[in-house]
């Protein structure tokens, strides 16, 4: 099983949220799910100023398997993009919590990222899964 950054609250859809200050939120999908996706081939990102919804998917990641949504930890406006993905999208499989994030958000309202798992809660999550 892979380490879980203690810094990070977590969606139970996988995404990941680092909270950087300034209201400013960086998004990425998780190890586990860059695993279960497996060698990721494509990334589409949302365009920066694109308001976004907590819960609302904002953008797409596809692997060899299959093609899977990435939703947004908080509501905002994106200020950010990994543009590098475009051309690396494996970076992601290859650094999930590092290099391989998705892009940053300005959060609205700091109050939803209570409502986010912390990465106890989000390891109890994934070892369910595999039961």
């Amino acid at each position: 099983m892979s380490e879980i950054p203690g810094d990070l609250k977590f969606l139970k859809s996988h995404e990941w949220a680092r909270v950087e200050g300034n209201g400013r939120v960086t998004v990425g999908i998780s190890d586990h799910a860059q695993g279960l996706l497996g060698d990721l081939v494509y990334v589409e990102l949302p365009n920066v100023g694109d308001g976004v919804e907590a819960g609302n998917a904002v953008a797409v990641v596809e692997s060899v398997k299959a093609a899977s949504d990435v939703y947004s930890p908080v509501s905002g406006k994106v200020v950010e993009v990994n543009a590098a993905l475009a051309d690396k999208p494996e970076t992601i499989n290859e650094d999930a919590y590092g290099e391989g994030w998705l892009f940053v958000v300005e959060s609205a309202d700091a109050e939803q990222l209570a409502e986010l798992l912390s990465p106890d809660d989000y390891a109890e999550l994934i070892e369910g899964e595999d039961d």
